[in-house]
Formats: C-alpha cells, structure tokens, sequence
C-alpha cells in the first residue's frame, strides 16, 4: 500500500485521484514501450519453443506474453509507488496474487497479450490491456492493439479517449440482429453452454469471440451490441468494462449483479452497448440456464 504515515485513507484516495489526474500520458508511454520492445519484435516471428499451451491448444503463453508483463509490472510499478500488479502470467505461476484485489493498495491489473491465440497465428486482433483498480472498482483503463496502432483510455466518470479524440458510441442500427460475441465452447462448463444456447434465437447473431479486450472495444465504438462470456479472469474483462461503462453502457451476470473484478460471480454474464440490450441479453441467459 501506498505509505500514509497519517493512517488516512481519503489522503490515498486524493494521491490516487491526482495520479489519474496529471500522469495518464506516462501509464500511456508505458503501455506503448511495453509492446514496441517485446511484443511487436516477435509478431509473426515466433519460432515453435517460443509458444506453449497452458490449458489446451485454445490456452497459449508465448515468450511475448511473458516478457511484456515483466516490462509493465517493473514500469506501473515505479510510475505509482506502493501499487501491486496482477498479471495473467503471473497469477498462472502463482494464484495467491489474485489476493491483492481484495486489498487496499491501488493494483494494475495486466494482460500483456490479450488474444494469444490470434498473436501466434499472425493475425493483428490481439491486444495490451492495462487497468487500474482499487477495491474492486476499475478507476482508469488502457486498451492498445499495437499490430493496429489503436489506443483506447478510460477514465471513471471522465468517458473514453480514443486515438487521441473524446469516442461517443455510434447508435444501433434500427432492425439489425443483436450481434452478440460468446466464449469458445472450450471455456464452458455445461450448464453455461445451455445458458448461451438463449442466444441462438430469432433477431440475435451471436458469433465466437476473439480478443476479449478488442470485443469490448468494439462495443464501445458501436460495432458490436454485447458480449456474452463464462470466464472471470479480472485481466480478460477490467480494461473493458470500463470502455463500455464509460460509452453508455452496462454489464450483468445471470444473477441480475454488476460482474465484479474480484471474482465470484454468477457465470455466464453479459456486457452490451446500454441498459436495454444488457437485459435483453441476460434475459436469453437466463431463460436456459
């Protein structure tokens, strides 16, 4: 935790809120530095030693992946002394780290190659996604598809900046289907594949995610109406969540909750561009699980 020799935690909070003020720029500069030095050299130059399966041929961690979160978590780091970092590579070797969300110290929630698949095979949908949180609310977000050169940051409270210009979701298009993107079967249990089968009905076109963070970037850019997924891992859905929460819209799990970072939560939820597609999509959910 960040020293606070008056033991006053509105002081934290005011140290935290003048970091969001004056140094989003720096996280920025940070994030971008992270990918030109180990993320970009390698994109389709990977040789077969460089790539290993975590979970499955759907699960991979590549030299890329692990390199890059060293790189942020030495940077955010020193950017906000006393913050803790929770990365995907990280937790993966040791999962008591995921503890730090419950905690009180200001934590940079890391995915350094979000959409690992879509890296090794190169294609350019993959992304860095950084976030910071602190107790469980999600305060600022950065989403960087670096093979697109497209940064996306969020602000609680203050909307999202995109490629530099204030971004304001475009209106749904009258009398489309609801474009819905769903986890890969692979990451279901199947009570939630009979809860995403809700969505193969009439005036829905649900499709199979890629990047998670590229989805919800998506939403908030007004080229896709919601995402439907059963995984909780904070680094997949913070970054995003924020886009969407900050462009108008809103997120629920089956329980009719806000889906929350630190985890327990009623699987699958949904995420959607406003209020109404959210309910429209949890009401699918719910009506086969």
């Amino acid at each position: 935790m960040i020293e606070d020799k008056t033991g006053n935690e509105d002081l934290l909070d005011i140290r935290i809120a003048g970091f969001l003020d004056t140094r989003l720029h720096e996280v920025e500069e940070a994030v971008r530095k992270a990918a030109a030095a180990e993320i970009m050299p390698r994109f389709r130059q990977l040789a077969d030693y460089e790539v290993v399966e975590k979970n499955g041929p759907h699960d991979l961690v590549t030299v890329a992946d692990r390199l890059a979160e060293e790189h942020l978590t030495a940077s955010l780091t020193e950017l906000l002394p006393g913050s803790v970092v929770v990365g995907e590579e990280a937790v993966h070797a040791d999962p008591s780290i995921l503890e730090a969300l419950h905690g009180d110290a200001p934590v940079w929630i890391v995915d350094p190659v979000d959409g690992t698949r879509q890296f090794v095979h190169g294609d350019s949908g993959f992304c860095t996604l950084v976030a910071l949180a602190r107790r469980g609310e999600v305060l600022a977000s950065w989403t960087f598809a670096a093979a697109r050169d497209e940064m996306a940051v969020a602000v609680r409270g203050q909307g999202v900046v995109l490629d530099g210009r204030p971004l304001t979701q475009a209106p749904a298009e009258t009398g489309a289907p609801l474009e819905v993107a769903t986890s890969h079967p692979d990451f279901t249990t199947d009570d939630q594949k009979r809860a995403l089968l809700g969505l193969r009905t009439e005036g829905v076109a649900p499709r199979p995610c890629g990047s998670a963070g590229l989805e919800y970037l998506a939403i908030a850019k007004g080229e896709l109406d919601a995402v439907a997924f059963s995984w909780e891992n904070a680094w997949d859905h913070a970054a995003g969540l924020l886009l969407v929460t900050e462009t108008g819209g809103g997120h629920l799990t089956v329980a009719g909750e806000p889906f929350r970072i630190e985890g327990g939560n009623a699987l699958p939820f949904t995420a959607g561009r406003d209020a109404a597609t959210v309910e429209r999509v949890i009401g699918l959910l719910r009506a086969e699980a």
